[in-house]
């Protein structure tokens, strides 16, 4: 999997959230309900959509796939002047990021989330650094295609 190192300006994004774990994943209820209103978002940059994770600082001290973490669908705009009821303003802060270029089935994503933390990590001299993680699903993205492409944010430091 090609990867490069990335330095990550502030980004302003009209999102919705939902708390959820690996065992009670809600990651599907929470795109269906933001696809719906994304056409209410106006200033928009670009049609990307950010897939964003926002976890506890413990959350990768130990495996449980009960542990909640924050989920959050957005797209990236210009201003936070025109926020629909209902949507939240969010400000993903910048920073150093090893950057994937993810190419296959979303639905089979977990192989290269564990040859990232398990493989390329620990090899790397980075460590985790703890702010959000996040997926950038652009104009190659297809769900459940053998032939998406999409980008994985690692936060590093």
């Amino acid at each position: 999997m090609n990867f490069r190192i990335d330095d990550l300006s502030q980004k302003k994004l009209i999102v919705l959230t939902q708390r959820m774990s690996i065992s009670d994943n809600k990651t599907v209820l929470l795109w269906n309900s933001f696809m719906r209103r994304k056409a209410e978002i106006s200033d928009t940059i670009s049609s990307d959509l950010f897939s964003i994770q926002v976890y506890e600082s413990d959350y990768f001290d130990e495996f449980n796939p009960n542990k909640e973490f924050l989920k959050i669908a957005g797209v990236e705009v210009d201003s936070f002047e025109n926020i629909p009821d209902g949507m939240e303003a969010y400000l993903l802060t910048g920073g150093k990021y090893a950057v994937f270029d993810y190419r296959g089935n979303p639905n089979n994503g977990g192989e290269a989330f564990q040859y990232i933390f398990q493989e390329w990590l620990p090899k790397s001299g980075f460590s985790l650094d703890n702010r959000p993680h996040f997926e950038i699903l652009g104009a190659k993205y297809k769900n459940n295609s053998d032939e998406s492409e999409e980008e994985i944010w690692v936060p590093i430091k």
